[in-house]
């Protein structure tokens, strides 16, 4: 009997995904965790590997289709391989060859749960009580804390989530459920993208089409809802940076002799990581349902690149716990995993602060705009030499713009300069930033 499989959860919310390659064909055996196709999803292009061993029998998609999370790939008869993980064994002329019937269990720690097969005809199923309908005005909500957390998380108003536990209470699953369902409910105009028709530019000379990816689309409604829906206030400041770039000039062999590459970045990391924690307005989501504001013990930072494919957000994360070399050498393995197009998507998630750094651009000041639901983003840009008074002489120093994007609603305009001021006066005593291992 062949199995069906299908693609599985991909987190955050994401439903669905375009079909860039399909690696395999039918009558071909595959091994459990060969790759079947190659996707593309509004984080990340990444390979889904086959669950079970076994002979493709049909193959249900191809290249350019938009897979639903739990649609079925393709169909393959399961081999003996994929319940005990050994080869399959040839069987003497005479042996009847019987497959086998039960699906093995992943281990949930190491691989991307698969939706489950419609159980048969002569399978005895009790069919689970159909959500509740979401809690509204007054009425409680019952969801556990940590369930709440990751409602906050994504975005998501818990009282609008229908439960299927006991009495309406809500899981996490059915968070990711209602996640799902919301982007093909929302109209574009909801965020902020206009639907208005252009005018024909062919008329004008001669153009061009070319298709958004799914990044550029994704990209396009964050920016759109985050710019419409958050109140933003945007703070500048010039830090001094001439003993930090002296610092690293002396330090940045020894870190490339270890794998990584000293730039800017991984410094201004880890003092915004100490200002994260002197300042934890900052680290923190704002739930405006709730009236609370979830305030993080974590630091994860998100660090904007700029790819091929359009902005991608690779996260680092416990940055406080690491040196600056560590993140050095952290930074630039990412770097090189975001250029082959081989980021595993769980570094694009929890992200607690984002810094985007245009600095190597030749960028000056600019207003970076938040990536919900945090609450700030540091703009950098390219650092310049210019005379700066000192004690009363004018002398050159090396001057680094900085530009905080921070949510008004959640962090008020003295606590945002103040956070700001600290990362300046940092920048410029880099005896702070002992560069240990």
């Amino acid at each position: 009997m062949a199995t069906e499989l299908k693609l599985p959860d991909l987190g955050e919310g994401i439903a669905d995904a375009d079909v860039l390659s399909v690696l395999v064909s039918a009558g071909q055996a595959v091994a459990k965790d060969e790759p079947i196709i190659e996707i593309e999803s509004d984080k990340a292009t990444l390979e889904v590997p086959a669950e079970l061993a076994g002979t493709v029998t049909q193959v249900l998609v191809s290249a350019g289709d938009t897979l639903q999370v739990g649609q079925t790939i393709l169909e393959l008869e399961e081999s003996e391989s994929a319940v005990d993980g050994r080869p399959p064994a040839t069987p003497p002329p005479e042996a009847k060859v019987t497959t086998p019937t039960e699906t093995p269990v992943a281990d949930p720690a190491l691989t991307p749960s698969l939706p489950t097969a419609q159980p048969g005809p002569a399978a005895t199923t009790h069919a689970a009580p159909p959500p509740l309908p979401p809690a509204g005005g007054d009425m409680p909500v019952f969801a556990s804390p940590s369930t709440r957390q990751f409602a906050r998380e994504i975005g998501l108003n818990i009282r609008e989530v229908p439960g299927s536990g006991p009495a309406g209470r809500i899981s996490i699953d059915d968070v990711k459920a209602h996640a799902r369902a919301r982007p093909s409910t929302q109209p574009a105009a909801s965020v902020g993208l206009t639907a208005a028709p252009l005018p024909d530019f062919s008329k004008f000379g001669a153009i061009r089409s070319e298709r958004m990816n799914r990044v550029r689309r994704a990209t396009a409604t964050n920016i759109a809802q985050s710019w419409s829906s958050i109140p933003h206030v945007t703070l500048f400041n010039d830090a001094d940076i001439t003993s930090v770039e002296a610092m690293r000039q002396r330090e940045k062999d020894r870190v490339r002799s270890a794998g990584g590459s000293l730039t800017i970045t991984p410094i201004l990391m880890k003092v915004v990581a100490a200002a994260l924690k002197a300042h934890p307005k900052m680290n923190a989501s704002a739930d405006f349902t709730a009236n609370e504001m979830v305030l993080k013990d974590y630091c994860h930072l998100g660090v904007a690149a700029d790819t091929e494919r359009g902005l991608l957000v690779p996260v680092i994360r416990d940055v406080d716990e690491k040196s600056i070399s560590e993140l050095a050498i952290e930074v630039a393995e990412v770097a090189g995993q975001v250029r082959e197009g081989q980021l595993p998507p769980e570094r694009l998630e929890g992200a607690s602060f984002t810094i985007s750094n245009l600095g190597g651009l030749g960028t000056g000041h600019f207003t970076p705009i938040i990536n919900p639901p945090e609450v700030g983003i540091l703009g950098v840009g390219r650092a310049v030499e210019r005379p700066v008074y000192v004690e009363g002489l004018l002398r050159p120093r090396l001057m680094l713009p900085l530009a905080l994007s921070f949510d008004h609603r959640a962090v008020d305009g003295a606590d945002g300069a103040r956070f700001l001021t600290w990362i300046v006066e940092a920048l410029a005593q880099p005896l702070m930033l002992a560069m240990g291992d």
